[in-house]
């Protein structure tokens, strides 16, 4: 009983989507304009499609990117933006080190980490809106 009703939804279906050219031949509507897929450049809007221009630009405006690496020294610290006066920052020196080393980085002159030595200097960043 099931199956009849859902092959009768099927066709009922099927019947929706199929029109009749002048010729009489049956054809089938594309649900897009183009008569293909719509790429995610179609479809995005608001927030999604303002970080996804900014990407083609090589820019990060919500800093989801890894920041750029620098020395680390007090000369060329490692810059964290932010877009408050203090930020905190994790910090792992080692690469097979698993203990990650939290401290509070505050707006002026670069600090160091408490456990390495690293350099970080917090410098003012603005969202994008």
């Amino acid at each position: 009983m099931a199956s009849r009703l859902f092959r009768g939804a099927g066709a009922l279906a099927a019947q929706a989507l199929r029109a009749r050219s002048p010729n009489g031949v049956a054809f089938v509507h594309s649900m897009t304009s183009g008569g293909c897929v719509p790429t995610d450049d179609d479809q995005a809007t608001g927030l999604e499609r303002e970080v996804m221009m900014a990407a083609r630009k090589g820019q990060d405006p919500y800093n989801t990117l890894a920041p750029k690496a620098a020395a680390g020294t007090k000369e060329d610290p490692n810059l964290v933006p932010s877009n408050t006066n203090k930020r905190i920052v994790g910090c792992i020196r080692e690469e097979d080190n698993s203990v990650v080393i939290w401290f509070w980085l505050h707006k002026g002159d670069a600090q160091r980490c408490p456990n390495c030595g690293t350099h970080y200097k917090l410098v003012p960043h603005q969202l994008a809106h």
